[in-house]
C-alpha cells in the first residue's frame, strides 16, 4: 500500500516521536523503575490500546471529511500545522528541564494498564497531534484513505512499543541516567522540535500548493 520511502520516512519519525519526552514515557520509566519491566509493559499496553481507538476515530473522521470537502480537509492540516509549532516551541523551552523521578506508591499490574488506557484516551492531543501527523504520509491516490490511517496508526503503534518496551527493559539504567543527565534530557527536547518543525513544514508546502 506504501512506497518502501514512505514506511521508512514513517517509522523513523515515528520512533523519534515516540522517544521523546512527554508524560507517557516517563510514566512507564518512572513505573518499570520502581515496580519492574512487566509494570512498564502492562502501561505500555494500556498506552497502545489507546492509540488504537484514537487510530480508528481519526481514520473514519478524516475520510467523512476528505469526501465531503476538500477545503475543510486542507483546514484541519493548517490546525495541525499550528499545533505541531506549538508542540516544538514547547520542546525547545523545556529543552533545559529534566525529567522527576520520584518515589511512588505500589500499583497493581492490572490497574496500570487500564491506566495507561485512560491516560492516552482522555487526552485530546493524541487526537489532534494525529490528525496533524498520520495524513503526511497519506496519499488518496492509493486508495482509501481510512485504511492507510488504520495502516499508518497501526505502525505508529508498533514504534511505540519497540521505544517503550525498551524503555521499560532499561528502565534501571536509563532512568537513572536521565534524572542526573539534563544534557541528555536537553538532547532529547531538540530533537523533538526539529521533527515537529519539520513536520509542520512538510503541511504549510503542501497546503501552499493546493
Amino acid at each position: 500500500m506504501f512506497p518502501v520511502e514512505t514506511m521508512i520516512s514513517f517509522f523513523t519519525a515515528s520512533l523519534l516521536l515516540a522517544a521523546a519526552p512527554g508524560p507517557d514515557n516517563i510514566f512507564v520509566l518512572t513505573q518499570s523503575a520502581l515496580q519492574g519491566p512487566r509494570a512498564g509493559f502492562m502501561v505500555t499496553a494500556g498506552l497502545c490500546t489507546g492509540l488504537m481507538a484514537h487510530t480508528s476515530a481519526v481514520a473514519l473522521g478524516l475520510a467523512a471529511v476528505f469526501h465531503t470537502s476538500a477545503i475543510a480537509y486542507m483546514t484541519l492540516r493548517l490546525i495541525g500545522a499550528c499545533y505541531l509549532l506549538f508542540l516544538a516551541y514547547q520542546s525547545l523551552r523545556s529543552s533545559a528541564a529534566g525529567p522527576v523521578m520520584g518515589k511512588g506508591k505500589y500499583i497493581p499490574i492490572f490497574r496500570l494498564y487500564t491506566r495507561g488506557i485512560i491516560m492516552n484516551i482522555t487526552n485530546p492531543k493524541v487526537s489532534i497531534f494525529f490528525l496533524a501527523f498520520l495524513p503526511l504520509f497519506a496519499d488518496p491516490a492509493r486508495g482509501s484513505l481510512a485504511l492507510q490511517i488504520m495502516g499508518l496508526g497501526a505502525m505508529f503503534i508498533l514504534a511505540t512499543i519497540i521505544v517503550f518496551g525498551t524503555v521499560a527493559l532499561a528502565a534501571g539504567t536509563l532512568g537513572h541516567r536521565l534524572n542526573r543527565s539534563p544534557q541528555i534530557q536537553r538532547v532529547m527536547h531538540i530533537i523533538a522540535s526539529l521533527v515537529f518543525i519539520t513536520l509542520a513544514a512538510g503541511i504549510l508546502i503542501d497546503i501552499s500548493r493546493f
